[in-house]
Formats: C-alpha cells, sequence, structure tokens
C-alpha cells in the first residue's frame, strides 16, 4: 500500500485556464466536477485526502445546497486521512452520496458506509471489506503504552461511527471486524452499509 497512484493537483482539477496553450487537453477531473463528481480510486493518504476535501468544498462554494457524490473504488489506507475525508463529508452543505465500484475496504469502506441515508449505492460486482484498523506498536514501555490507548480509541471511535451509519450494535460491528469480514453488494446492503444495488446511474435517486 506504499504505492500511490499519481494525483492531480486541486488547481488542475478545480479551475480551467482557457488562456493556456493547452486547454483543450480533456481533463476528466474537470469533467467529473461539473457532474459534482468526486472520484477515490487509490489508497487513502493525506494528498489524496486534501485532494478531495479541496474539491467537496469547492462544490459547495458553487452551490451549496445539490448533492455532491463521491465515488470510491479504494483498498484504504491511512486513518487520520480517511477521518478527514469524513468530517468534511458531514461538515459541507450539500448531502454527499457514495458509490462504490470495484473495492471498498477499510477505510473504503467506512467511508462508503458515511455517505447520506438513501444515497450509499454499488454496483453489482463491487467487493466491500470491513476490518479493525491495523497498526503496530514499539519502542520504550512509555511509549508502547501510549500507542496502545491510541489504536484502542481509533478502534472505538471507527465501531461507534460505523454502528451509526449501518444502524448495526456496536458489539456487532466489534465482533465482525475483528478479522476481515467481506461483503458481496446485496450482503453490504443487508448489512446496512449501502442503501441499494445498482446497475445503472438511473437507478440513483
Amino acid at each position: 500500500m506504499n504505492a500511490y497512484l499519481s494525483t492531480p493537483q486541486p488547481s488542475a482539477a478545480l479551475a480551467a485556464d482557457n488562456d493556456s496553450p493547452d486547454h483543450g487537453r480533456f481533463d476528466v477531473h474537470n469533467q467529473l466536477l461539473k457532474d459534482r463528481i468526486v472520484f477515490l480510486g487509490t489508497d487513502v493518504n493525506d494528498d489524496v485526502a486534501n485532494f478531495i476535501i479541496a474539491q467537496m468544498l469547492f462544490l459547495e462554494a458553487q452551490d451549496p445546497e445539490k448533492p455532491i457524490w463521491l465515488y470510491i473504488n479504494s483498498p484504504g489506507g491511512s486513518v487520520t486521512s480517511g477521518m478527514a475525508i469524513y468530517d468534511t463529508m458531514q461538515f459541507v452543505g450539500p448531502e454527499v452520496g457514495t458509490i462504490c465500484m470495484g473495492l471498498g475496504a477499510s477505510m473504503g469502506q467506512f467511508l462508503l458506509c458515511a455517505g447520506a441515508p438513501g444515497k450509499r449505492f454499488a454496483l453489482p460486482h463491487a467487493r466491500i471489506m470491513m476490518h479493525q484498523p491495523l497498526g503496530g506498536v514499539r519502542g520504550q514501555a512509555s511509549d508502547i503504552a501510549i500507542q496502545a490507548e491510541q489504536m484502542a480509541y481509533t478502534k472505538k471511535m471507527l465501531q461507534e461511527r460505523i454502528a451509526e451509519h449501518t444502524g448495526q450494535p456496536v458489539e456487532t460491528i466489534e465482533a465482525d471486524s475483528d478479522r476481515d469480514r467481506w461483503f458481496t453488494a446485496e450482503e453490504a446492503q443487508e448489512y446496512g452499509i449501502i442503501d441499494q444495488v445498482i446497475v445503472r446511474r438511473g437507478e440513483m435517486h
């Protein structure tokens, strides 16, 4: 998970310079933003989180009411980076819907279930995986105690948020996330991670 796909800089995706010599170049991210689509298609790290947050804030400034759509195909990544995206999803005025295509694992699963109620979708062959945050502890005894305390806090916090968004008891989330728990799209719907499995865009509402 240390190899990250190259990510365009926010300035390239947020504004098109018509005076630029290559202004006619097709910019995928600009085109997606026109439809209020933000795409998470790699590991979650600080750069990716900052890019996605900038897009959400930009779209909120454009229209504070029209929904934003977060498309997810991600194996997960940094908890702190993911929580920055999560908090921004709750912070902005527009509802943020989520759509999983391919893979929504770990932090990808967490962000998927955190979409606006009724606006959480997955395509038929998407795979979703939930587990507890990973991390080792090392160093002096005092450092190990601090790291262990922080890991326990992070684990409890994520379980509580997932329970809130899925409607499952915290105890169920704790038990089911102790090891990698895989879901088909249909199973994710039954569990409360998503609201609907869709085949075509027209099924979104």
